[in-house]
């Protein structure tokens, strides 16, 4: 792992479940000045001392136990996302920081039961929305904060994604409603939704900060590629979002879209319009041209070179999970508050609840 020098503190960090996402953290880490991976904990001994060697820590059977010895500073939750809560509450009880993948939990109410643990214990509680950290989406939420749209109209994005029937396997827990708590949209495209809420809300200086810029939805959601013996929850899912200032949002959510392409977003007013294809900048225009506007074009303007999680969710660039951890630790420094509090990571979860009671119930839901 990375070293420190005396002028840095060293955060010990250590990782809840080991799995794919934990070794992205791990790599992560490893190129954070003042970090250093301690330990990590899973059931299974052979992948445990794997990661273990590979990165150069140590391995625990018992989470619980690892926070007892391994005496981090941070714990960074990476287990199934209906197994966030627990954890979360133990290294609370600790005094240890927590920071967790998304979503923070599969329901609102186990949100804020690790909010409020966190809270009382107090420790800090921060989020994983690594595309936040993207630096064509920092550049559109700036854009949206300055004004350049005018009267908001329309935010419009697409996540139309495959996974293959492997990935939904009875013996994962993805697709399964206890753990992952909802399907494409859930584990999927939140990104995006919390992207979407987080553009609107730079639209809307005198939203209160802890307020969702989303005031109601209305969903539709479907299992079209995969076999409902296989999976528990939707694969497909469309959504219409009336935002608390009049404007209008759209969200299209699927892993049942073969063979997968890059997720996109829009964002537009009667001043200006903006495109952005993953990691590329499509179209940036405004009425009120900036003598900057170029240079955004020329930054963002080359196609991605990648794929996203289009069709394999690993096929991401770790340095995005760099930035929101070098973030998280910031803020225990005191040197920048955080930005994906425990009540801002909240936001997208109500979002998709939300659309859930919408597509159970045939009704638009009201977000409070």
């Amino acid at each position: 792992m990375s070293g420190t020098s005396s002028a840095q503190p060293l955060h010990r960090i250590a990782i809840v479940g080991i799995g794919a996402i934990a070794e992205l953290i791990a790599r992560a880490l490893g190129e954070i000045p003042g970090a250093k991976l301690v330990a990590g904990s899973c059931r299974t001994e052979a992948k445990g001392r794997k990661f273990a060697e590979q990165f150069k820590c140590d391995w625990f059977d018992s989470s619980e136990r690892m926070l007892d010895e391994a005496t981090p500073e941070v714990a960074v939750i990476c287990t199934p996302s209906g197994a966030h809560l627990e954890p979360a509450r133990a290294a609370a009880a600790r005094g240890i920081h927590v920071l967790c993948e998304k979503p923070l939990e599969i329901t609102t109410a186990r949100v804020r039961q690790m909010i409020d643990a966190c809270d009382r214990a107090k420790v800090k509680l921060g989020g994983i929305f690594p595309q936040r950290f993207n630096a064509v989406n920092v550049a559109m939420r700036e854009t949206a904060a300055a004004g350049r749209f005018g009267n908001l109209a329309v935010i419009h994005a697409a996540v139309p994604w495959w996974r293959d029937d492997a990935y939904y396997a009875p013996t994962r827990w993805q697709g399964k409603a206890a753990l992952d708590g909802g399907g494409a949209l859930m584990n999927q495209a939140i990104h995006t939704i919390d992207l979407v809420q987080w553009f609107a809300a730079a639209t809307m200086p005198n939203l209160p900060r802890d307020d969702n810029p989303v005031e109601e939805v209305f969903a539709y959601t479907a299992k079209r590629g995969h076999d409902e013996k296989l999976i528990e929850v939707e694969d497909s899912a469309a959504v219409t979002l009336r935002f608390r200032n009049g404007a209008i949002g759209q969200i299209l959510a699927a892993t049942s879209m073969y063979p997968g392409h890059r997720r996109r977003y829009q964002i537009a007013g009667r001043d200006g319009s903006v495109e952005v294809v993953e990691d590329q900048l499509v179209h940036f225009d405004f009425r009120n041209a900036s003598p900057e506007d170029d240079a955004v074009r020329e930054r963002f303007g080359a196609p991605t070179q990648h794929q996203g999680g289009s069709s394999n969710p690993m096929a991401i660039d770790y340095r995005p999970h760099q930035r929101n951890i070098e973030n998280f630790l910031a803020s225990l420094e005191g040197k920048m508050p955080p930005l994906l509090t425990g009540r801002e990571s909240l936001k997208a979860v109500a979002i998709i609840e939300a659309c859930y009671e919408s597509a159970r119930t045939g009704k638009a839901v009201l977000i409070h």
